[in-house]
């Protein structure tokens, strides 16, 4: 569940001074995601969706997703649009934490996707990417493959019930692919969390992204590797295997619309290795880290290690192609 900042009727009648798009008719709590605290709120013009920014989420970053949403709905890049209060501002207060109202997105996620929905979020990726590469935007990766030995000292041996010396494993696969890590790469604003949830489809055709708030400037084709560790899996019997078809089909959906460098091939396997390991890193971070009382459900590490790992056994671009 991902209502963490309770609002009552007061609060919500703040909310409705607060904007010009007349009375609010419903609203209710949003329990997908694990970030911040979501609200639907049907107004008498617009239907909305209430985002309170918890904890996690750097004040000094909340304007440059405000500006990406909005540039991007400019765009015509489907998503939800930031929308500005009377005193012509994106951003207010509520509940003494920040908060923003944006535009109701129809659709919703899919449980399983297909291979022609993997081709047409490929396609969409890429109009995203060259969508981005329009804004004057930029925000430095805070999970960025240089920065990820510091969240790796914040995991202690615990970590090792998961898996045996999961924690050695993990500095000797983070030391390596440092040294290994591209350093001149196509990059631009991604969107940098690119998870199932977060891609919706309307009358099963894709109509749109949502949940900016990890976007930030890096590698196009990273993006590309987090899709693929994200929705290319499947689970046989407990165990995780790249479905071919599919990560085939989302990388010619994406070469479509843009193609890829010579030197972004070159460089796959290592980013979708990079991309397992910082997941691999957060999960297990999360893991000895969340509460047992939150209202969240913690994700397995193991999911991301066992992806690591397959991973580990390929080589070449070609390899993710069917």
């Amino acid at each position: 569940m991902a209502v963490f900042t309770k609002l009552n009727h007061k609060d919500f009648s703040k909310i409705e001074s607060y904007f010009d798009l007349g009375k609010i008719l419903k609203f209710r709590g949003i329990k997908k995601g694990i970030e911040n605290t979501n609200y639907f709120i049907e107004f008498e013009k617009k239907k909305t969706v209430l985002t309170i920014f918890e904890k996690r989420v750097n004040s000094k970053d909340l304007p440059f997703f405000m500006r990406l949403m909005s540039g991007l709905h400019k765009l015509k890049i489907v998503c939800p649009d930031p929308i500005k209060s009377k005193k012509k501002s994106f951003l207010f207060r509520i509940k003494n934490k920040n908060a923003c109202l944006v535009s109701f997105l129809k659709g919703n996620d899919k449980k399983k996707l297909n291979l022609d929905d993997c081709l047409a979020i490929g396609k969409n990726i890429a109009k995203l990417h060259k969508a981005t590469s329009k804004l004057k935007l930029n925000r430095s990766n805070s999970l960025s493959i240089k920065l990820l030995p510091s969240l790796l000292s914040k995991i202690d041996r615990r970590i090792n019930k998961i898996s045996i010396n999961l924690k050695t494993d993990m500095k000797f696969e983070l030391k390596y692919l440092i040294k290994i890590w591209p350093n001149k790469l196509p990059k631009g604003v991604i969107h940098s969390d690119l998870f199932i949830d977060n891609i919706f489809f309307f009358k099963r055709k894709f109509y749109g992204f949502i949940d900016f708030y990890f976007s930030s400037t890096d590698y196009y084709a990273y993006e590309l590797a987090t899709c693929i560790n994200a929705l290319c899996f499947d689970r046989i019997k407990n165990k995780y295997v790249l479905n071919k078809k599919k990560s085939s089909n989302l990388l010619k959906g994406y070469q479509l619309i843009r193609k890829l460098t010579f030197n972004e091939k070159i460089n796959f396997n290592t980013l979708c290795k990079g991309s397992a390991l910082r997941y691999l890193l957060t999960r297990s971070y999360d893991y000895l880290n969340t509460p047992k009382s939150a209202m969240i459900k913690i994700k397995n590490p193991i999911e991301y290690l066992q992806k690591l790992k397959f991973h580990k056994n390929l080589t070449r671009f070609e390899d993710y192609l069917k």
